[in-house]
């Protein structure tokens, strides 16, 4: 099952998991952040039923978190579900927590990453760390099982006394789907590098930008490429900054989009400078297409890079060590191929979103015809 929040993601992120899902047993509701009737028929479209549920991704206002759960509470008990799914970081502790109404329902949770509360070390940084710690361990006190992206955040979980080794799995990321991001040969025209995320700081948004900088002195003909909405979250770059850097000349801001595939095509390298992850579907994506690699050495990222095969690693926040890597790219185009084929090779080996699905549903213990309750 599956617990998250944002409603616009649902089909992109967990569409493949819904769709097995759904095809292995009798009943599947979907449930989000409430949505525009576009993305409900989406949703639907999957094969399932939707319901949508008050949450704020981003917020810390605890009248609204009291209002989620009561609200979850309310509609599990309604639909009476034998087995949940949690993913993201709200509808896990809200959705462990309400699934306390139904003693007998299975409550299983998909950790995605350790997002901003355990990361960086201001006093209110430790103290937002220590709250959610506390919740994340109230709310897996009885989840029959926690998944997890890689094996870091896997550690974390149970240094920390989280979650019990013996309830930890993990898996390949959420994959990718090897037909949709089919490989595509590289673009003609001028170097160019691709970045996509939300937003947000801890992408490496600002150091991709410091590194382009430095890169255009000596290769002013390199594109350097920036996809993904804006962010409310407190680590939120604003739009403004963004086309402060557009308008300079520093980085093209592409806007948003929901299909990527048209940009990963016209790209030659894929950057990911993150500080976190817990697996990046962008660089599976960019992978599955045929994209080199540049992104950093941290759990998750580092999992999708064979060093000088389909790309390089490097340290984050490191923004010389970035334009160093960037400047070998545009110093060696001869061997962008070999890389990007070497790139589709390892997802169709070890990211292929079949392979990753088969193992979610063997360890959440899915039998044929049951009845489950998803939140996306």
């Amino acid at each position: 099952m599956v617990v998250g929040a944002f409603p616009d993601s649902v089909v992109a992120f967990r569409g493949e998991l819904i769709r097995a899902l759904a095809d292995q047993v009798a009943s599947v509701t979907v449930m989000a952040d409430d949505c525009c009737d576009k993305t409900k028929a989406e949703i639907e479209g999957l094969g399932v039923s939707f319901r949508a549920y008050p949450v704020e991704r981003n917020g810390m206002n605890p009248l609204a978190d009291l209002r989620t759960l009561r609200t979850l509470k309310r509609i599990f008990r309604e639909l009476n579900p034998t087995l949940i799914l949690a993913y993201t970081i709200k509808p896990i502790i809200w959705g462990g927590i309400a699934s306390r109404a139904l003693p007998s329902c299975k409550f299983h949770a998909l950790i995605t990453g350790l997002g901003y509360a355990f990361h960086g070390k201001s006093w209110k940084r430790r103290l937002l760390n220590k709250m959610v710690s506390s919740l994340y361990k109230f709310s897996l006190s009885r989840a029959e099982s926690v998944i997890f992206q890689n094996h870091e955040i896997c550690q974390v979980f149970v240094k920390r006394g989280i979650v019990p080794k013996n309830k930890c799995h993990v898996v390949a990321g959420s994959g990718v789907n090897i037909e949709h991001y089919q490989y595509q040969p590289l673009p003609l025209g001028k170097p160019t590098f691709l970045l996509i995320a939300r937003l947000l700081g801890d992408k490496g948004l600002r150091e991709y930008a410091a590194a382009a900088k430095l890169v255009k002195k000596e290769f002013p003909d390199a594109r350097f490429q920036l996809l993904g909405p804006a962010d409310p979250s407190p680590d939120g770059i604003s739009l403004q900054e963004v086309n402060s850097l557009h308008q300079e000349g520093v980085l093209e801001y592409l806007g948003e989009a929901s299909d990527v595939r048209p940009y990963l095509e016209q790209c030659h390298v894929y950057v990911l400078p993150s500080y976190h992850e817990g697996m990046p579907r962008t660089v599976l994506e960019a992978m599955a297409i045929g994209r080199p690699i540049l992104t950093t050495s941290i759990p998750g990222c580092k999992e999708t890079v064979e060093q000088g095969k389909n790309g390089w690693l490097v340290q984050p926040r490191n923004v010389e060590e970035l334009a160093a890597k960037l400047i070998w790219f545009l110093s060696n185009p001869e061997k962008w191929q070999d890389y990007g084929s070497h790139s589709r090779k390892i997802a169709e080996e070890k990211f292929d979103v079949v392979k990753v699905n088969q193992d979610m549903i063997r360890i959440i213990g899915i039998a044929p015809k049951t009845e489950i309750l998803s939140f996306a």
